[in-house]
């Protein structure tokens, strides 16, 4: 086993080993390997030095990444369309957990509930492609959605006599029963979430939002 740092054992070459300022698992390498007479020294320098480059690469790797982690956390001035943004998003979210409880008591997704109220309104059916473009939150698999409520007996499709290619959907006498249990306690949350602005301020926000859509949709 090499002995510790600054040791002297009466060796100049292992002497030399232990004061070279390697690190300990090098110098027991060096004695375990037997480096040849003489190359002590030279090889505990080379290792020594190797060490010691290799050290300064990684310190200076490591305060250049910190220079640019550093630069990617430095915070940046917002706009106001990105406040504005960050803003509906959460009022969207903390207003669509009001109707979660409700939901969840009859058994119905949000987007379920959404392609009811699409039926409901148009009680001749339309068309699956229809139903999905119409939909607040568009849903990847819009026919796994309706086999879904097809399966509870919620709404029903079958062919246009006109064109068999096209799926019409049609809201079910279930499908409405379900609807006017929700229709009153959903008021009621609408009236406790939004009813403190005021008609008029709750017409001017309606507008508002409405002009915010008509850039994207």
């Amino acid at each position: 086993m090499s002995p510790p740092l600054g040791a002297t054992s009466g060796n100049f070459e292992l002497d030399a080993i232990h004061r070279s300022g390697i690190s300990v698992d090098r110098r027991t390498w060096l004695l375990e390997h037997h480096v040849p007479s003489g190359g002590y020294f030279f090889a505990a320098r080379r290792l020594c030095w190797k060490e010691l480059a290799l050290a300064r690469r990684l310190r200076h790797r490591g305060n250049g990444m910190n220079g640019n982690l550093k630069q990617l956390t430095k915070r940046r001035p917002g706009s106001r369309e990105e406040a504005a943004f960050v803003d509906l998003w959460r009022t969207c979210d903390l207003l669509s957990r009001g109707f979660a409880p409700l939901l969840k008591s009859e058994d119905i997704s949000a987007t379920q509930y959404n392609v009811l109220r699409i039926l409901r309104g148009s009680p001749q059916g339309l068309p699956c492609g229809e139903i999905a473009s119409r939909m607040i939150t568009r849903d990847p698999d819009v026919t796994r959605l309706l086999d879904r409520m097809e399966k509870r007996g919620l709404i029903s499709r079958s062919r246009d006599t006109k064109d068999r290619r096209t799926v019409i959907g049609k809201i079910t006498p279930e499908g409405l029963r379900l609807l006017a249990r929700l229709d009153e306690p959903i008021q009621e949350i609408h009236h406790k979430q939004l009813g403190h602005l005021g008609r008029n301020r709750l017409c001017a926000l309606t507008e508002l939002l409405s002009d915010a859509r008509a850039n994207v949709e």
